[in-house]
């Protein structure tokens, strides 16, 4: 895609399931790309395989729900710069809200809210010196139409679609997009192991009739990031197959 070859970017939650198809689908189009997890021995399977394939992976473990560490990464960054940013990192500890543990609230926002405050400040520092950047935050269907048992989750991820907006409004005059993709029901470890009649339940809700793959979120992201997309800012766009419209 264009203006991706050699375009830095980091993406967070990159060990595994969605995040792992973006650092791939980013590398192959050229990109140089960090790649965050929280220990770095999660990340080792890509960055072999990124060895083998020739890309331009870079690992940076930290926990991106602690202040000191993010800015400790960015830091390490700083002199190469920054023009692309996902942030894909997220959890889930699902109960109904009777049942939900306080400190299961708090590290849901924590992980899957506040991180996106803290590297968004520090990724926008960077990219306000090149007067460009593209910033990518990965939400979901639950934080558009909530779900039952999913309270820390979906009001989590509906913040993360507020803020984007509001910080695409923040950063336009700086060259700088902000946008959020969020993807419905994708094949991963977590999906699979569901059972049968529940994927099957699932399944008869979705008009195209299949689960999502992580390649199909990866895709989307790769075009926000591109500059074929230079003229998107503040939208959520949906990869749900017809699940909520």
């Amino acid at each position: 895609m264009k203006g991706l070859k050699d375009m830095r970017i980091l993406v967070t939650g990159a060990s595994k399931g969605i995040g792992r198809a973006i650092v791939e689908r980013l590398c192959n189009e050229g990109a140089v790309v960090y790649a965050n997890a929280r220990k770095e021995e999660s990340l080792l399977p890509l960055v072999e395989e990124g060895k083998k394939k020739n890309w331009k992976c870079i690992p940076l473990p930290f926990d991106v729900s602690k202040k000191d560490e993010v800015k400790e990464a960015f830091k390490k960054i700083k002199d190469e710069g920054l023009q692309g940013l996902v942030n894909n990192a997220g959890i889930r500890k699902d109960a109904l809200l009777l049942m939900m543990k306080e400190e299961d609230w708090d590290e849901i926002i924590e992980v899957n809210l506040k991180s996106i405050y803290l590297c968004c400040k520090e990724g926008v520092r960077l990219m306000m010196r090149g007067n460009y950047g593209r910033i990518v935050n990965i939400v979901s269907v639950a934080g558009e139409t909530g779900n039952p048992g999913q309270t820390n989750y979906s009001a989590s991820k509906g913040g993360v679609i507020a803020f984007t907006k509001s910080l695409a409004r923040e950063l336009a005059p700086k060259n700088i997009t902000v946008n959020a993709v969020s993807p419905g029901f994708i094949k991963t470890s977590m999906t699979e192991n569901l059972p049968e009649e529940v994927k099957k339940k699932i399944m008869e809700s979705i008009p195209l009739g299949r689960f999502g793959n992580p390649e199909d979120v990866a895709g989307v992201v790769a075009f926000l990031l591109s500059e074929d997309a230079s003229y998107i800012t503040g939208e959520v766009i949906k990869v749900n197959g017809g699940l909520y419209m």
